[in-house]
């Protein structure tokens, strides 16, 4: 259904409906001649497509306009041509804002790096395309020069490469060579991943191979600690016997006058 926001998508799918059934005649050609006696079965015949395509074009715009609008079109208009002609004077738009609205999208274009390259420039191009439609046309060197301004960081060696170069790329060509450089730079990215991955891995590793290597010689240490403080007095530091087995501890307290210890079996 028309409203106010769609009429371009409108009249194309119009003109699709119409197309596939057959009836765009009325909307591609004028009215043909008066018959009149002697004209021939071939006239006849051409009249008679004419205005069957005339009346069913007319019918479809009516049933596709919203019943308010189509009030006010006038009871004089005969033919699906001239209908049309109206109906996209009240829809039409001031070129020189859409001209302008439509540079701003395409100067202000950025590619983020998601999605696909080949699907951002050929959006581009689209617009490129209405700028064309509408008077005003784009060389393709130059939407070539603002396709590749509008690509991320990541191209710009890509792009360093084109500037070097004398030969100039089509769209087509640039289509071409971006969509090989974003699976270039795609593969480079997961190769990077993978190496980040098996680094750290080794890291952790070698972090856990010298914790267990400096572990070993503590509990020898300890254990060789701890066995000299069992086989070794006390008192004395000598080996081979305890502190109360130890005779300089014994005559050391008789001399301090302290009781004497029941000797050790």
């Amino acid at each position: 259904m028309l409203n106010n926001s769609n009429f371009k998508s409108w009249k194309d799918n119009l003109w699709i409906v119409v197309g596939v059934m057959d009836l765009d005649l009325a909307l591609r050609t004028d009215s043909p001649p008066p018959l009149k006696d002697e004209s021939t079965s071939d006239e006849k015949r051409d009249m008679e497509r004419w205005e069957k395509s005339n009346r069913m074009c007319m019918m479809i715009m009516k049933r596709a306009i919203p019943e308010a609008f189509r009030g006010t079109m006038s009871d004089q208009i005969s033919t699906a041509k001239e209908f049309l002609a109206n109906i996209e004077k009240r829809f039409v738009k001031n070129e020189k804002a859409e001209i302008g609205t439509l540079l701003t999208s395409l100067i202000s274009m950025k590619y983020k790096g998601k999605g696909n390259v080949r699907e951002y420039i050929m959006e581009m191009s689209h617009l490129a395309s209405k700028l064309k439609a509408l008077q005003l046309e784009l060389s393709e060197d130059l939407l070539v020069h603002l396709v590749l301004i509008s690509l991320p960081a990541q191209f710009n060696q890509f792009k360093v490469s084109y500037n070097c170069q004398k030969e100039t790329w089509s769209l087509n060509e640039l289509i071409s060579h971006c969509v090989q450089e974003e699976e270039r730079l795609k593969q480079d990215r997961t190769e990077s991943a993978h190496l980040a991955t098996a680094f750290k891995d080794k890291g952790r590793k070698r972090k856990n191979a010298k914790e267990a290597a400096g572990t070993v010689p503590q509990k020898k240490q300890l254990t060789k600690s701890n066995d000299s403080i069992s086989t070794g007095c006390f008192f004395c530091g000598a080996e081979g016997h305890k502190k109360k087995q130890c005779t300089n501890y014994h005559a050391w307290r008789a001399k301090k006058g302290l009781p004497e210890l029941p000797k050790a079996k």
